[in-house]
């Protein structure tokens, strides 16, 4: 274990100061060797109380922890300091063959992306940035709703853990109020020769405790805490990958539908260079969106962005 992880943990579990002396003593190391693990820690976005009496007390922020994650889901978990995208860091590891399925972590990403290749903002602290690579090995119409799952998961983790109640905006996004707190990427790599998808990546972005959002997103954007969290990044990660592995499917397409932003609203969408309304119906088990115009015709629409028409009017 890292001696900024050991630091990490002494100080978070106590809600005191712990003297540098202390803290020396207790992991057998240098009162300079503390004070540069504390240096290390504020860069990634962790705040102490300081006093030349007391010592060090966390009062803000925390520390990603994979060891401890893999332990609560029992899979492999990897974090990257230096990760370009945990997309990209999954895609990378797989001509090695690891053992699946396996997380992916990273603190930032430098080229973060979400669906149709945009930019995604990745903020240096207080994010979460995780893909998950899973080899399913069947045939596309065989295959889970992904996306579907891991958005219902992600509401019921967080609902589960804070309270806090956040809503699915079909079909990837997840909303706090009016302003997006995350947002879900799934890949899937099919094999030329026996056309079974083989690999799933399933990447999120959650906007956990954010404070730096660049001004053009400061009113699209949310974060889940506003003021100091309630639970660690560890805990929701945990938690989220649990829900994942143990809740039947039927049970986390009712949460998508009972969590649902857009079911029985009006929405708009871009159709043949044309802007169109109307009512979204129902989300089928493939995570099609029903929708129907003011003519009363039916409608399926795979794919695409909508948007609500409450927002835009």
């Amino acid at each position: 274990m890292k001696t900024t992880e050991k630091i990490y943990r002494l100080l978070s579990e106590n809600q005191d100061f712990l003297t540098g002396s202390f803290l020396s003593e207790e992991l057998n190391l240098s009162r300079t060797s503390v004070w540069k693990a504390i240096k290390t820690l504020e860069t990634q976005g962790l705040h102490f109380e300081k006093s030349k009496q007391l010592g060090y007390r966390l009062i803000e922020g925390d520390l990603l922890l994979p060891d401890e994650i893999s332990r609560k889901v029992n899979i492999p978990v990897t974090l990257n300091e230096k990760s370009i995208s945990t997309q990209t860091d999954a895609k990378q590891n797989m001509k090695n063959n690891p053992k699946c399925p396996h997380l992916y972590l990273a603190n930032s990403q430098k080229e973060a992306k979400g669906r149709l290749d945009r930019p995604f903002y990745s903020s240096k602290t207080g994010g979460i940035y995780m893909s998950l690579h899973i080899k399913p090995n069947l045939p596309y119409e065989e295959m889970e709703p992904y996306t579907m799952m891991v958005a219902s998961c992600l509401v019921k983790a967080i609902s589960r853990l804070t309270g806090i109640q956040t809503e699915i905006k079909w079909v990837n996004d997840i909303y706090l109020g009016n302003k997006k707190i995350a947002g879900i990427l799934t890949e899937a790599i099919t094999s030329m020769e026996t056309g079974l998808i083989t690999d799933v990546i399933i990447g999120i972005g959650i906007n956990f405790h954010i404070k730096d959002f660049p001004l053009e997103l400061q009113e699209k954007a949310g974060s889940l805490f506003q003021e100091q969290p309630t639970i660690s990044r560890n805990q929701l990660i945990s938690e989220i990958w649990k829900l994942f592995f143990t809740v039947p499917l039927k049970d986390l397409l009712k949460i998508y539908k009972e969590k649902s932003l857009v079911l029985d609203k009006q929405v708009t969408f871009i159709e043949n260079n044309q802007k169109i309304s109307a009512k979204a119906i129902d989300i089928t088990d493939q995570g099609y969106l029903i929708i129907e115009n003011d003519r009363g015709e039916i409608k399926t629409l795979r794919s695409g962005e909508i948007s609500l028409s409450s927002w835009t009017s």
